[in-house]
């Protein structure tokens, strides 16, 4: 009996900001890869994860939120997510099931024409909502709930996408389950950790550069300097006798030392570069921006 043709594309987790995509990235994939954070718009860059499941490979792009923007690293952000969604086979659109129905997606993106690639409506967070939120009964095929945090609905997220993949030779080894390199990894996290151990704004200014990454060596030495807007957060971000930059270097060392398995000595400074998030050419230099 011949064997069913491998299918392999891009599916881009797209929706507004907090709508749960880095969540299901990392549980789709097994692995924690993208930022996650309770605070909005902390996914300023695509991140790619793999899962390679019996015939088909799914390249899914965790996306930033479609959000309005206000400045420049906003206008940037929105870019990524648009090319994201034109480059994708299939749009994985995702809408927290608390906040049912689902607008159109078309509308949200504030795209001029419908997208050309098919449309998954997913809906996130069926963990959080009430057990009298109604769906469409029997929900439409292209129409699935999910629970990252507990694993329901994954499998039929899985085959719904699976059907909407082209034909196609896998594009990685199916081992691999990242395809950008460590270095931004290691940024993310220690921005993940900014995220996690600052408050309120503070987070929105922090921007992280590796400077130094030096893989042969044991442990892994990575230099990592943390860009904020202004002097005052830099002294926020040390903290009193240097305690507040400790635990983010603790933190962040921990995250990347599970997906490198190795040991890491991360190195972190703390530089200023005002304004950054409004200037373009801050924007582009910190490689938000082409």
């Amino acid at each position: 009996m011949p064997s069913s043709p491998t299918r392999c594309g891009t599916v881009v987790l797209a929706g507004r900001p907090n709508a749960g995509k880095s969540t299901l990235l990392n549980a789709l994939v097994g692995e924690h890869l993208a930022v996650v954070s309770p605070k909005p718009q902390s996914t300023r860059l695509p991140v790619v994860g793999l899962l390679t499941r019996d015939e088909t490979q799914f390249i899914f792009t965790d996306s930033p939120g479609l959000l309005e923007p206000e400045y420049a690293l906003h206008y940037a952000m929105r870019a990524n997510a648009l090319r994201a969604i034109q480059d994708s086979e299939v749009i994985a659109y995702l809408h927290p099931l608390p906040e049912y129905p689902a607008p159109d997606f078309a509308s949200v993106a504030r795209l001029e024409k419908p997208p050309r690639a098919p449309i998954v409506t997913v809906y996130t967070k069926a963990d959080l909502a009430p057990s009298s939120t109604i769906l469409h009964q029997p929900p439409p095929s292209s129409t699935v709930v999910v629970s990252a945090l507990t694993g329901a609905g994954i499998d039929a997220l899985l085959a719904a996408l699976r059907d909407r993949l082209p034909e196609s030779p896998f594009h990685y080894d199916p081992e691999e389950m990242a395809t950008q390199p460590m270095r931004f990894f290691a940024a993310e996290f220690v921005r993940e950790a900014a995220f996690e151990l600052l408050h309120e704004e503070l987070p929105y200014s922090v921007a992280v550069e590796i400077d130094e990454y030096r893989e042969a060596q044991e442990p892994v030495y990575i230099r990592a300097v943390i860009y904020v807007e202004r002097a005052s957060q830099k002294g926020i971000v040390i903290g009193a006798g240097g305690r507040t930059i400790r635990a983010l270097g603790e933190a962040a060392r921990a995250k990347i030392e599970a997906l490198l398995d190795s040991h890491v000595f991360l190195d972190l400074h703390v530089k200023v570069m005002p304004k950054w998030r409004r200037r373009p050419a801050s924007v582009k230099r910190l490689g938000y921006a082409d």
